[in-house]
């Protein structure tokens, strides 16, 4: 077994970023926080559900002599680095949090059936029906790594959680996920902000719906804390950031980029989604989009999608609906 190092950084006053280590992820590692209090200590977010981030998990609540019997739990959104721990580290005390949004689809759609749901859906956009097939058959290996037992509690925009000296703003913001939410503490003037903002990677946009429009809701939440005073930002990866309003205009610049790029692809043609992923620039080390491993195509193609709904809604491009079942996108 691979052994790491543990990393724990106090923040803020009894406020803790803990390096997770995630096995064979090109995001390397996730930043859980933990925040000490007399009365109940909160964690949020937990890392994936292997024995590595479970371990690492473990010691760093051994080492900041947490009591996981008064500490409660806040998942910034359901993505399996975030939240693949939290039931094996609650207790049956503790409060498990999402935004309510997400908590409402935990309880009403499993892992497997959004699979299934998704890459149903996604066969109308041109993404590879054996590599959905395998997608499939992955998550149902692992569907009992993303298991939400006791049912969580859903927070709404706008809610307060009070831990120890810290007061919490929960702002939805909706992009990254459908339900993602941040937490704003005002007079410390700090954001958690999940995956909604990250320092040098550009969070994944991913469209998962027919009815979903992601970029669109991603740019509209970056608007959205864009006004907040904030002089350090907690995301769920890499480094910490303290110029949040230049980041945002940094990854809105990005996405314009992006959407500059699709429609120069569409001048070629008629293309379906994927055939707009597989010709678009990645920062990966692969040649094609098909040598992608699994997980890293579907990201891809769905946020080549996201784009060209996107681009869709302000009147840029059309779809056409070759079959009943099959859709391609051309420049209006």
């Amino acid at each position: 077994m691979v052994q790491t190092k543990l990393v724990i950084e106090e923040v803020l006053p009894r406020f803790y970023r803990v390096e997770v280590p995630l096995p064979e992820s090109p995001l390397k590692s996730i930043n859980s926080y933990i925040i000490k209090s007399g009365d109940r200590s909160l964690v949020i977010d937990t890392g994936m559900n292997r024995k590595i981030c479970l371990n690492t998990m473990n010691e760093a609540l051994k080492q900041l002599n947490l009591d996981t019997g008064k500490t409660d739990f806040f998942i910034t959104h359901s993505h399996a680095d975030h939240m693949g721990l939290v039931t094996t580290l609650a207790s049956k005390d503790s409060k498990i949090y999402f935004g309510h949004i997400e908590a409402e689809w935990l309880r009403a759609e499993s892992l497997v059936q959004w699979a299934v749901n998704s890459t149903t859906f996604a066969h109308a956009y041109g993404f590879p029906d054996d590599v959905a097939g395998e997608m499939v058959q992955n998550i149902s290996r692992m569907k009992d790594k993303m298991t939400i037992d006791p049912d969580p509690i859903g927070l709404n925009d706008g809610d307060t959680l009070n831990i120890g000296d810290y007061s919490f703003k929960c702002i939805e913001t909706p992009g990254h996920s459908r339900g993602h939410m941040c937490l704003y503490e005002a007079k410390q003037q700090v954001l958690v902000s999940g995956d909604h903002v990250l320092d040098d990677i550009t969070p994944n946009i991913s469209s998962r719906y027919n009815e979903e429009n992601p970029l669109a809701e991603y740019l509209a939440s970056l608007d959205k804390i864009y006004p907040l005073e904030v002089r350090l930002v907690l995301p769920g990866h890499r480094k910490l950031l303290t110029d949040l309003k230049g980041r945002i205009n940094e990854l809105k610049h990005h996405h314009e980029m992006r959407a500059n790029e699709v429609l120069h692809i569409l001048e070629s043609g008629s293309l379906n989604a994927f055939q707009v992923a597989s010709r678009m620039t990645w920062d990966m080390s692969y040649e094609t989009v098909e040598e992608f491993p699994v997980f890293t195509k579907w990201f891809a193609f769905s946020e080549a999608l996201s784009h060209l709904k996107y681009l869709e809604s302000l009147g840029k491009i059309r779809r056409i609906y070759i079959t009943a079942d099959r859709i391609v996108y051309t420049l209006s």
